[in-house]
């Protein structure tokens, strides 16, 4: 067994599960139990996340009926060159960066339905929608509508517990290119080379999961070293912080390496899926050091601000989906 492999009894992190409806009790106590979180782990499990079950479940069944369709189906919309921003991504095709071997997995995007002719057009392409599985436009845009509502209130309560207006992060979001991605790790055999996915820091503000219930999903502990599985609870989000946010708070809230392991042998027959949805801000959103976060203890590593799109610009280039 390589350390690439999940042990067969992996230790589960610590990462608390809270309860989103705790948010309109107390939203204080509520940003305080989610801000400690990340920045002891840079992740928290979140429970009545507010997406609707039956919404989700149409998901899963048209995600799996999407991958089934046959190869050259799927990659009639792959666009090569289009840093993997919308549609069909094929297997093997991203890298974790610095990694040796490409991940084990194919994907598709979707991303916001801007009207024709808005400002941010040139910036984020247009949806590529397929032909079947019937009536994936409808579901995919409602579920991605879902976690824009999930993620605004997540957004309210880190803003809380940086000391920000509950509301800051709205204008910085507004029409923001987000992403929902849908994962597909195929079926593996056991001298795979490489892992599904390598360990990688996510690029965005902050990472909403759902499907992270299948085994494989670990996270690097800073304060011991050891990787750590994490086990949601049935039908709870996964929730990191990502390098955007790392760099906007001057690593108070800390972007967490983690990966996708490959399963026990017994598992190794069976896929795994899971849908990440990544919040991002606005193209011209200048992500620019937060002065609260600046201390003679932490002084500003990132003294030259950047926008949203330039800092996404570098960082697909880095992990393959756009040449350089």
């Amino acid at each position: 067994m390589t350390m690439l492999d999940t042990p067969a009894a992996p230790d589960t992190a610590d990462v608390p599960t809270l309860s989103l409806a705790d948010q309109a009790r107390d939203p204080d106590a509520f940003a305080a139990a989610l801000g400690g979180s990340f920045e002891r782990f840079g992740f928290a499990i979140v429970a009545d996340h507010g997406v609707p079950q039956p919404l989700i479940d149409r998901a899963w069944a048209e995600t799996a009926e999407l991958f089934a369709l046959p190869e050259e189906e799927k990659r009639r919309y792959h666009t090569p060159g289009g840093g993997g921003a919308r549609g069909y991504t094929p297997f093997k095709t991203e890298i974790a960066k610095d990694a040796r071997h490409v991940d084990l997995k194919e994907f598709w995007h979707v991303g916001r339905e801007l009207p024709e002719g808005h400002r941010y057009a040139a910036d984020m392409a247009p949806n590529v929608w397929p032909e079947r599985p019937a009536g994936f436009r409808d579901t995919f845009i409602e579920l991605f509508a879902a976690f824009d509502r999930a993620g605004d209130r997540l957004l309210a309560a880190i803003a809380r517990h940086l000391g920000l207006a509950p509301d800051w992060f709205d204008p910085a979001v507004k029409d923001g290119n987000s992403v929902l991605r849908l994962l597909h790790y195929p079926p593996i055999p056991a001298d795979a080379k490489g892992v599904r996915a390598g360990a990688h820091e996510d690029i965005n503000l902050i990472t909403l999961l759902l499907g992270a219930e299948e085994a494989g999903l670990e996270l690097l502990d800073r304060a011991t070293g050891q990787w750590l599985a994490v086990k949601p609870p049935e039908g709870a989000m996964v929730v990191n912080v990502g390098d955007m946010l790392q760099r906007l708070t001057n690593h108070v809230l800390p972007s967490t390496t983690h990966r996708v392991v490959n399963p026990p042998p017994e598992r190794r027959g069976h896929s795994r899926y899971s849908m990440p949805f990544f919040l991002h801000p606005a193209p011209d959103f200048l992500i620019e050091t937060l002065p609260q976060t600046i201390t003679a203890a932490n002084p500003n590593r990132y003294p030259e601000p950047i926008t949203a799109h330039g800092y996404l610009h570098q960082r697909l280039v880095e992990i393959g989906l756009i040449k350089p």
